[in-house]
């Protein structure tokens, strides 16, 4: 643990350098740059109200604010678990030329989309605002489905990253996993409106989004939700970091 601690903080100036290029890579060549990361979730947003509002039981003025509690949460475990899945055959050269402990690539993947997500929580805090949703104490609990999500994106992303190197069709599945992800979420639907309840127990992300809603309307903490999702998080991060560092080492024979 002592070297593993050591060996961190001598690369942590690595780590920031490869979130910040991340960041700067994703807005490239983008006459708007950062400021995409405002404007999708706004578009999003509207486009699933219009979709979606009418499938409301009853008549919900904040509903946009109810959309995007679940869409920015689902958008960054998406986007960063996709790109720490690929982030060890993307960087194949620097791998073979160089030693870097291997989990600073994913890892940096994941900092950099959770980065870009904190700024998207901009909108959501601007919705509130325009949909009357008042913060609460309660609000500063959003710190916990916030911090677990970040667990499981990192979790998932390390193993993610491991089976990518050794099963190039990861990514092909890993989209279809996501939309499955996606549609069990509860992201623009009432989950109580769903028959098959028992679907939502294996959705760790559902469970976060609930708590995250909580926080946001001003309730406390599901207990039940907490304690299934924060099992989910923290089993996924040992899973993860065991996989990850028995398999390291046959990495590049396979990149």
């Amino acid at each position: 643990m002592d070297r593993a601690i050591k060996n961190f903080k001598k690369y942590r100036y690595l780590l920031f350098e490869l979130t910040k290029k991340n960041i700067k890579l994703k807005y490239r060549r983008s006459y708007l740059g950062i400021l995409w990361t405002l404007l999708e979730p706004i578009l999003t947003t509207i486009v699933l109200t219009l979709v979606f509002i009418g499938i409301r039981k009853k008549n919900d003025a904040t509903f946009p604010v109810y959309i995007l509690t679940g869409r920015l949460l689902y958008s960054f475990f998406s986007q960063s678990t996709k790109q720490a899945m690929k982030s060890i055959r993307s960087n194949s050269g620097m791998i073979k030329k160089v030693y870097v402990p291997k989990y600073i690539y994913p890892l940096s993947n994941i900092l950099s989309s959770y980065i870009i997500s904190m700024i998207s929580m901009i909108v959501l805090f601007g919705a509130m605002i325009i949909f009357k949703v008042y913060p609460t104490v309660y609000i500063f609990n959003a710190i916990i489905p916030l911090f677990l999500i970040l667990v499981l994106s990192l979790g998932m992303g390390l193993i993610l990253a491991t089976l990518a190197v050794f099963f190039r069709d990861m990514e092909y599945l890993w989209d279809v996993a996501l939309m499955m992800i996606m549609y069990t979420s509860a992201i623009f639907y009432d989950a109580s409106s769903v028959g098959a309840q028992w679907i939502f127990y294996f959705n760790p992300i559902y469970h976060i989004i609930i708590n995250f809603r909580n926080c946001i309307y001003g309730h406390s903490l599901d207990p039940q939700a907490l304690f299934i999702s924060a099992a989910y998080c923290f089993a996924s991060l040992l899973i993860g970091i065991l996989l990850f560092y028995k398999k390291q080492d046959k990495f590049i024979l396979n990149i």
